[in-house]
Formats: structure tokens, C-alpha cells, sequence
């Protein structure tokens, strides 16, 4: 699977919170599937890739030309995406994805949440979206579209279309399992060659 990770690039931020990146890219590859992410090298971006590539895992980075010319890009990336701005980065960014996941960001993380979660909600992709956030930093977001719902702002299958978990294990638990009925199995692509 192509896992797309969106996740902060501040360079502020706890220790832990990188630690929780590397700790997805290490389970990432160690389960086989690639990265997709945003291309840059600092902060929890860095971090993730990074720590794929260590665990063996392939790496997709997507990044505007303006971050490349500031010297943010990920050069190590097995791909490295040049696009010309960041509507055109997400674009390629959903377009590569076949599930996403969400760690603890910024405004940026969450406009690209909220762009996966929208489209989900309207039906314009099934792809699987978790979040991961172990200490809460998104609680406060979840009650908000709670509240959101039950004023009626919402979809009624507004919290169908995305997952939330604490653990990392749990997370690809997710994202697999949800998946499977969208990637055919050898079974299934050796039935079909067969009829």
C-alpha cells in the first residue's frame, strides 16, 4: 500500500512527537507498504522518511518548488516530487495515496485533513483515513464536529468516514483492515486471470 502521512513540520515542537513519526515509518516499512509525504527533510516530515528508509521501506516525497528552493527538500527520497505550488502538491499527494494517516501537525496537517475527510464524506474516494494522536491534541477537534453534527452542519456519516486511535500498531490495524476490500488479493487477481 502507498500510506500518505500527514504530519507537523515545526521545528518547535516536543521530542516525542518525532518520536511518534519515526516510529510509524519504521512500522510502516516493516509491514511492506511506502511513504508518502510532503518531501521535506525537517521536523516529524524528516523524521518519518527517515526512519522508512532505515527500516527498509521506499519513500515518496511531494514538494513544491518554493520549499525546494529554501533547501527543505528530502534529497534522500527513493522519489522526490517537484510540484509547481501546494494545491498541485496535494493533488499528487492524494492522487499516489491509497490510505491516509494523520499524526499530531499544525494548520497545514489539518487542511489536509479536512480535504481527505470532506472528499471521504461526499464520496468522492473510499480511501481509509486514521487519525493517530496518543495524547490528545485533536480531542478538542473531534468535539468540535461532534458539535458541528448535532447542530446538523455535518453528514450523518460524518464519523464514518474516518478512524481515531491511539497506538501506531492500531493504526495500520486500520488502515489495513479497511483496505483489503479495495485491493484485490493474488487469489482474487488469479481467479480473475483464470475467468
Amino acid at each position: 500500500m502507498f500510506i500518505c502521512v500527514f504530519l507537523a513540520s515545526s521545528q518547535k515542537i516536543d521530542q516525542k512527537y518525532l518520536t511518534l513519526a519515526e516510529e510509524v515509518g519504521a512500522e510502516l516499512a516493516r509491514r511492506g507498504h511506502t511513504l508518502v509525504s510532503g518531501g521535506a527533510k525537517v521536523s516529524c516530515m524528516g523524521a518519518v522518511a527517515r526512519a522508512a528508509r532505515t527500516a527498509g521501506g521506499r519513500t515518496v516525497g511531494v514538494i513544491p518548488q518554493a520549499l525546494v528552493d529554501v533547501e527543505l527538500a528530502d534529497e534522500d527520497a527513493d522519489e522526490l516530487v517537484i510540484t509547481a505550488d501546494m494545491r498541485e502538491r496535494k493533488g499528487v499527494m492524494d492522487a499516489r495515496s491509497d490510505a491516509f494517516l494523520v499524526l499530531p501537525g499544525g494548520i497545514g496537517t489539518l487542511e489536509e485533513l479536512f480535504e481527505i475527510w470532506t472528499s471521504r464524506t461526499l464520496g468522492l474516494h473510499d480511501k481509509p483515513l486514521v487519525i493517530l494522536d496518543p495524547w490528545g491534541l485533536y480531542r478538542p477537534l473531534r468535539q468540535l464536529v461532534e458539535n458541528m453534527h448535532e447542530a446538523g452542519f455535518t453528514r450523518p456519516n460524518v464519523f464514518d468516514a474516518i478512524s481515531w486511535t491511539s497506538s501506531v500498531e492500531e493504526a495500520f490495524e486500520l488502515l489495513e483492515k479497511t483496505t483489503r476490500h479495495l485491493v484485490p488479493s493474488a487469489e482474487e487477481l488469479g481467479e480473475a486471470a483464470a475467468g
